[in-house]
């Protein structure tokens, strides 16, 4: 069995600062390492090896020193090394990435390929995907749990979605992304890096992998980045100061009552905006403004009217219209919804095998609808379904695609302008499409929904769906874990659960407080990692981000890899013991104490007032 793992080596994301001067990354004195993601696909790799024989081989493109992170990996059990190593790949985006992986990839068969679910410096999982697509095999994204069967030719495999778990049955070759969860953490010895010295590492051209070099690097790249913009986030920072807990509680619940209209209509600061849209253009009017609608159950996603919001703005701008794309078994009656919220047409294709979704057939009826039609942009949800969908459509018609943006806007030349963090969020880059359409995917909570106006007039047209096939990826269970997930996605109050709890039993202080406010719940990596709530409530980094109107993280160390998911939060309320918790700095009311004594307290205070 031979097994390739696609590693990236980052910059260690905490170290980074932005240099107000040049409006650049200082980069100098910065620890690189193997993204988190891609070392749990190698562990699974070795892991598999020892128990089915062959070979596993590591494979990255990069700067000459990037060849440390491939040592790292031959010292924790690959057998030889790729380095796809040279000028002509310098400034690849994630397409042009995919190519030159890909190419490397058809050097020699491989019955399966690993890579983590995305990279921790860009946050994007498009790479993965686009070099299934350009391979020509099937995907397993986001897999928790892989079992490799090699006389029948398939893998099993338990992936996490957006509501729980999935497992599916694929065939081999297959492309399989991992989440922390499908192998443990592991370290190599000393001796480890000094056999790991004397293993092969083969060094990879550009003009080994083709002829035609101009499809690598910035040339062969369909999207490039315009800058680096620091965001700030408005805060007040009040720590609230009193001699007890209860009377701590009693000021928090005063100024949430009285000062933000808790039990009422909320009332809080906006973040500033970070997009704008020029409302002059020297273009004429024309081609559509897509958006890609997601279904879970019987409703439409919160985030595909958040995208249509924010199309209706765009195409406002720019003289065009906006049509909504829903599939499904019995999509049509999802019409009337997707029009009330900004949708002048919708683009319908039923069909009895579309009543879940299948990145393959999403992906045919999405390609032969995108080459009749031409829109001019196309939006996607950055959630599961939708950065499964969006990255392999992108490579199969070779176009630009941004994945997990936070805003979108418009330049005076009527280009779709995409909004990136990167590095943790400490910096938003602006990214710009050189193909039509230009592509995005936004995460959820980013954007704005319209109120819906029922009386706007529903226009249905239908897509062909001679395309759709038995799916290569089949579905054997699906374990929904409620409605907790999908309520984080327009819960107007959440409270996050920290590790500060000490144990998942302790969790339960918290359901007074959130019965009292009708909130959802979210947490951190820590807690996911620790299984005490489900990783589907995770926010931040390597998680979700949401934007309720008030947040309280309880309990919470307040790292800003859980409070990048928290950017377009109202306002946040912070409940610590340690008064030198990050929290407070992103916080804008605090207090410092024990869950245990303040919890309570503010329940009481909460109630009377609500009274």
């Amino acid at each position: 069995m031979r097994i390739a793992v696609c590693i990236k080596q980052v910059p260690v994301v905490s170290a980074l600062t932005l240099d107000p001067a040049t409006k650049a990354l200082k980069r100098e004195g910065v620890a690189c390492e193997v993204s988190s993601f891609d070392l749990r696909a190698l562990t699974k790799a070795v892991d598999l090896r020892a128990k089915h024989g062959g070979e596993v081989v590591a494979i990255t493109m990069g700067p000459p020193q990037a060849s440390e992170a491939l040592l790292e990996c031959l010292a924790l059990g690959a057998d030889r090394a790729l380095h796809l190593c040279d000028r002509q790949f310098a400034g690849s985006d994630t397409l042009a990435t995919a190519r030159a992986l890909a190419l490397a990839l058809q050097i020699e068969p491989y019955d399966l390929i690993l890579c983590g679910r995305y990279s921790v410096d860009a946050e994007t999982g498009q790479v993965g995907p686009e070099v299934a697509e350009l391979l020509g095999i099937a995907q397993i994204t986001a897999a928790q749990e892989l079992v490799v069967d090699m006389e029948k030719r398939q893998v099993r495999a338990r992936r996490e979605t957006d509501d729980g778990t999935e497992s599916v049955v694929a065939p081999l070759p297959v492309l399989v992304t991992a989440t922390e969860d499908l192998a443990p953490e592991r370290f190599p010895s000393k001796a480890d890096r000094e056999a790991a010295k004397s293993k092969a590492c083969v060094q990879i051209s550009a003009s080994d992998l083709s002829k035609n070099v101009a499809q690598f690097g910035s040339m062969g790249s369909p999207t490039w980045v315009e800058g680096l913009h620091h965001v700030e986030t408005a805060r007040l920072g009040k720590i609230i100061a009193a001699p007890t807990a209860q009377a701590a509680a009693a000021e928090l619940a005063r100024t949430l009552v009285d000062d933000h209209h808790l039990f009422g209509s909320l009332k809080v600061q906006e973040q500033p905006a970070i997009a704008t849209i020029a409302t002059q253009h020297s273009h004429t009017a024309g081609k559509d403004i897509w958006v890609m609608a997601e279904v879970l159950g019987d409703n439409v996603r919160p985030v595909t009217f958040e995208l249509l919001g924010k199309a209706r703005e765009i195409a406002d701008a720019l003289r065009s219209q906006v049509a909504a794309i829903v599939l499904g078994n019995s999509a049509a009656r999802f019409a009337p919804a997707l029009a009330a919220h900004g949708a002048d047409r919708v683009l319908v294709g039923e069909h009895p095998m579309l009543a879940w979704f299948d990145v393959d057939n999403q992906t045919r009826i999405s390609t032969r609808a995108i080459t009749a039609l031409q829109p001019r942009m196309v939006l996607f949800g950055a959630t599961a379904s939708g950065r499964d969908l969006a990255p392999r459509l992108a490579a199969r018609l070779q176009l630009g695609l941004t994945g997990d943006c936070i805003d979108l806007g418009v330049d005076s030349s009527g280009h779709l302008v995409q909004y990136k963090p990167a590095f943790g969020g400490a910096v938003v880059a602006p990214i710009l499409s050189k193909t039509i359409p230009a592509m995005a995917s936004v995460r959820p909570g980013m954007l704005r929904a319209l109120d819906p106006d029922p009386s706007r007039p529903v226009r249905i047209e239908e897509l062909s769906v001679e395309e759709v096939q038995a799916p290569r990826v089949l579905v054997t269970e699906r374990r929904p874990i409620g409605d907790a997930a999908a309520a984080l996605d327009n819960s107007e109050i959440v409270i996050g659960l920290g590790k500060g709890f000490g144990s998942r039993e302790n969790l339960d202080a918290a359901h007074e407080l959130a019965s009292l406010l009708g909130a959802s719940f979210c947490t951190t990596r820590d807690v996911a990692d620790e299984g005490w709530l489900p990783r589907q409530l995770q926010v931040g980094l390597t998680g979700r981000a949401i934007a309720p109107k008030l947040y309280i993280a309880v309990a919470i160390r307040g790292a800003f890899e859980h409070m990048v998911g928290l950017r377009r939060a109202g306002l946040i309320v912070a409940i610590n013991k340690n008064p030198k918790a990050p929290v407070f700095k992103s916080a804008d009311y605090g207090i410092v104490g024990d869950y245990r004594d303040v919890l309570p307290a503010l329940c009481r205070e909460l109630a009377a007032a609500r009274a």
